[in-house]
Parts: structure tokens; C-alpha cells; sequence
């Protein structure tokens, strides 16, 4: 994703120029234009976005200075730019594995797009191999989706001693509409076959404005520093870990330009040491709810770190919001109860199957769907913790066990565990905890790659708990060592990521983006 932070109060961009758009001609609908190039399709969405959210903020100012209300054409200027991809099949159909950016079935595809400039580089990623393999005809225009006024207002105090409230506003301007923002495309609602056009990506632009903007609430940093490779904690001792990482690599050799903490405090590459710890000093992570930690290559492949905190809620919550970045995986890495006798604390955990029993997906992901464990990010995982403990053959299956996780949402289940043993027992379960359960059915719901490596730091049915003196001396030892198995396990999925995207995380009905 950019590294831009946000700028400005209402979004101001240049006239646009190449594409104009007056108010006679709105009177008369704007006919989609066809584009030849993946590059011309960015380029026109691009420049109908900047029009639209140009001529939105432009009327907030005027109704924020002297009450003036926009009449009709302007209101009808305030649109999503659209994406229409049309599929005739009149060839042969092209067989790839790839397991996106492609068409199933012949129709018409679209989606309205939100910040096609800083979504660029997905944009292109998509539309590159299709138009590349398939026959298509490719059209922009502006959509019939009306862009809320609180996606062009940054900051939101722009309206102090405005006198205007925001109930106000919503009675003159587009505003948001929960009932049009929606997951049916992602959890299968869609009757596909009455479609017309069928949707061309998972999320349109309304909901990936509505989820960019809890981003930034819940993270405290702008959505567009955020990576599309993603670990998640929920431990703030990794965060701890992670900065000191990210110094180190921003003082040595590496590929790393910067690293943005909480409140879009930016250390840059050759500062001093000095300068950047008295940065991380000045962060209040305490006032974010899942704090992130984003450490930035030029190539925008860098990694970002989220303290979701305990808890399944806060699992989905945040892995709701992220996946509208498509990012390429995100992996748990966090602690766990071991629930066997030969596990000991400080023994790593890599899932290959997943108990859910935190309920929170249930209605949209029934608990008895598999989650299957994909190959790569198993396999990646496991070559990270021996290249970083150094342990191999036997010494490493002594340390690192594969098996079934189980995820609860209640933290004290162990006050039920003459009830839950013979369950644990039947699925072979080897560890417990609040959000790996979570974050994997949000990852093959959403179709982003999972996996989950977490360290035994207890081991509740074996009377091993977690007194403080033994906390502190595990969390010392094993912490720094854990946060460097699954940032090795992320560069080495940079290195597949065309066979990263799987297939298996794909159903029948699918638009062609990922």
C-alpha cells in the first residue's frame, strides 16, 4: 500500500482535466468509455475519483462557510467511479492455475472503485493477466453509488465552530448507508445466476471506505502505511520485539526505508540512533485499540505488525478492515496453552487444523466447514523456525508441534473442564487460544492466506500456569526468537507468491479480482 500520510483536512486534488465532467452532461448520463490498457482503466478511474471527491469537498467548504446547499447536478457529480469488464467467450477458453484474474463464466463484471491511486499496483495486478489471457471488453464511467461525505473529511474536526452537525450535513449530502455495505459477495449470499452485472471484486468502494476509516480508528496510523504482509499479535511484548527489529534493520543493511509507529510517527533510514528512540519514546500506543506497526520497503513489500489484543471479537473485527488491502497473508503468531504432557513452555505450535469454538463466525462460517492448511505457509513456516532456532530433524520436531488449535472465546473454559475434555480429547487437540481459530476462518473467508505458529507460554492441565517470575523469564527468552520465525516465514512467501494466492480459497461463484 502508499506510505502518503494523510494531508489536509478535506481532500483537495488538481482539476481534472482529461476526463471532464459538467454538470450539463451529468442532465444526460455519461456513457462508459471503453479503455484499451490496464494502464488507461487506472489512469481514467483515477482522474473521475479525484473529480468527484474534488467537487464533493469543494461543496462541503461552501456549505460549511455560508450554508450553501449543492443543487442537483452537483449532487449528481458526487459518484463512484465504475469498472465494467464484459466476457464473451469466443474463444477457447485459457487454462491457468493461476487462482485469480480470471473469468468463469461469460457476462458482464463490475465494481466502483475508492482511491484507485493508491490502489494502483492491485488494480494492475488484476486487470494485467486478464486482459493478457482472455478476450475482454474493458469500460470506466461513474457508477450510480453515491462516495458518503465522510470519506473526503480527513481528520473530522473540520467542522469545530462550524456550528454544522454531522446529522445536518447528512440531510444535504450523500452519507453513509449500512444496508448498501455489505458482505454478500464475500460469504456467498449472491444469487449469481440473476446477476447482471455480477461482481467484478469482493468488496466495492463503499465498503472499502467504510472499512479503510476503521483502520485508522483502530490503529492509529493511516491506512495506506499498512503492508501486504501482516502479522498478528496478541502480545504487546512483541510490539516491543518488532520496533526493535524494525531500528535495527533501519540502522543496517536491508531492503527497509522506514518504519511508522501509532499517531504516523515516521523514523526514516539514517536517522541516528538518538533520533530514532526518541520517536518510539513519544509514542501513546495505549490510545489505539489494536495498535499497528508498519516497517516500509521502497517496493512496498514490507511488513506490518498488529496488536489485536485477547479475544476472538477483535480478531474479526480487525481482519474485517485489513482485508480490503488484499494483502498477500497475514499469520498469528501469539501464545497458547499446551495441552499435553510432552509439550513444554517455550514449544512452538504450528496449526494444521483448526477447533472453533469462539462462535463468532458461525452464522456466515458454520464451525464444521474445514479450513484447510495451505502448503506454502506451512512449509514456510517450518523452514523459518528451524533456519532461526537452528534446530533441524529430531531437535526440531522436539520443539515444534503441528496439530489441532483450539480457539475458544472464553478465557477461564478450564472452569469446564470435566465438560470440555472428552471433546478436547476426540479432536486431538494440542493447544488452546483466543484468536488463531478466528484469524484462520477470516483468512479463507476473505480469501487471504493464514497460518498460525504460536509459543506454549502455559500449560494449563498439567498445572504449569503462568506464575510471575516464570512469565517474565519465558517472555525474555522466547519472544524475540518467536517474532523472527514469522517474519523469516514472510520473506520466504515473498519469494512464492504466485503460488501463494491458492486456489483452495476459491468457490464456485468468484469474481476475477482477488
Amino acid at each position: 500500500m502508499p506510505t502518503d500520510a494523510i494531508a489536509g483536512k478535506i481532500s483537495h486534488v488538481s482539476p481534472l482535466r482529461e476526463y471532464p465532467v459538467s454538470p450539463d452532461s451529468i442532465e444526460r448520463p455519461i456513457p462508459f468509455v471503453t479503455v484499451s490498457s490496464p494502464e488507461e482503466a487506472v489512469e481514467r478511474l483515477a482522474a473521475l475519483y479525484r473529480q468527484a471527491t474534488e467537487a464533493l469537498g469543494s461543496a462541503l467548504q461552501a456549505y460549511l462557510k455560508d450554508r450553501t446547499r449543492p443543487d442537483a447536478d452537483q449532487l449528481a457529480m458526487f459518484r463512484y467511479p465504475e469498472l465494467r469488464l464484459t466476457y464473451r467467450c469466443k474463444e477457447d477458453v485459457p487454462r491457468t492455475v493461476r487462482a485469480y484474474a480470471k473469468v468463469q463464466v461469460p457476462g458482464t463484471y463490475s465494481v466502483t472503485v475508492t482511491h484507485p491511486d493508491a490502489f494502483r499496483p492491485y488494480l494492475l495486478e488484476q486487470l494485467r493477466p486478464l486482459m493478457n489471457d482472455f478476450t475482454l471488453h474493458i469500460e470506466v464511467g461513474i457508477s450510480q453509488q453515491a462516495i458518503p461525505y465522510p470519506y473526503v473529511v480527513e481528520q473530522g474536526d473540520e467542522l469545530a465552530g462550524s456550528g454544522v452537525t454531522a446529522g445536518e450535513l447528512a440531510r444535504v449530502f450523500p452519507s453513509t448507508d449500512l444496508s448498501a455495505v455489505t458482505d454478500g459477495t464475500v460469504d456467498g449470499l449472491l444469487d449469481w445466476e440473476q446477476l447482471d452485472p455480477m461482481p467484478l471484486a469482493l468488496f466495492d468502494a463503499a465498503r472499502t471506505d467504510f472499512s479503510l476509516r476503521r483502520l485508522v480508528h483502530y490503529t492509529g496510523s493511516d491506512w495506506r502505511h499498512v503492508q501486504p504482509w501482516i502479522l498478528l499479535t496478541n502480545y504487546h511484548r512483541y510490539v516491543d520485539q518488532f520496533v526493535r527489529h524494525g531500528l535495527d534493520m533501519l540502522q543496517g543493511e536491508s531492503r527497509f526505508q522506514r518504519m511508522i509507529m501509532p499517531g504516523n510517527i515516521v523514523i526514516e533510514r539514517g536517522m541516528s540512533a538518538e533520533q530514532m528512540q526518541a520517536l518510539v519514546d513519544t509514542v501513546i500506543w495505549h490510545r489505539y485499540q489494536m495498535p499497528a506497526y508498519h516497517l516500509q520497503a521502497n517496493d512496498r513489500d514490507g511488513v506490518t505488525l498488529v496488536n489485536i489484543g485477547v479475544g476472538p471479537s477483535n480478531a474479526k473485527n480487525i481482519t474485517d478492515h485489513l482485508a480490503v488491502l488484499r494483502p498477500h497473508c497475514w499469520l498469528m503468531i501469539g501464545h497458547c496453552g499446551g495441552l499435553r504432557q510432552s509439550q513444554s513452555i517455550g514449544d512452538y505450535v504450528l496449526a494444521h487444523a483448526y477447533m472453533r469454538r469462539d462462535g463468532i463466525l458461525d452464522r456466515v462460517l458454520p464451525p464444521n466447514i474445514p479450513l484447510p492448511a495451505l502448503a506454502e505457509v506451512q512449509m514456510a513456516l517450518q523452514e523459518a523456525a528451524a533456519t532461526v532456532t537452528g534446530e533441524r530433524g529430531d531437535d526440531l520436531k522436539r520443539r515444534l508441534r503441528t496439530g489441532t488449535v483450539l480457539t475458544y472465546d472464553d478465557r477461564n473454559w478450564e472452569l469446564r473442564w470435566a465438560q470440555e475434555r472428552p471433546l478436547i480429547n476426540l479432536a486431538r487437540a494440542i493447544a488452546v487460544d483466543m484468536e488463531s481459530g478466528t484469524v484462520a476462518a477470516q483468512g479463507y473467508r476473505l480469501r487471504v492466506p493464514y497460518g498460525t505458529l504460536l509459543c506454549v507460554s502455559d500449560k494449563p492441565l498439567h498445572s504449569e500456569i503462568k506464575l510471575p517470575g516464570a512469565a517474565g523469564a519465558f517472555y525474555e527468552r522466547a519472544v524475540t526468537q518467536h517474532l523472527h520465525i514469522g517474519i523469516a516465514a514472510l520473506d520466504l512467501l515473498r519469494s512464492q507468491l504466485n503460488s501463494l494466492h491458492s486456489r483452495k480459497l476459491r468457490s464456485f461463484d468468484e469474481p476475477p479480482f482477488r
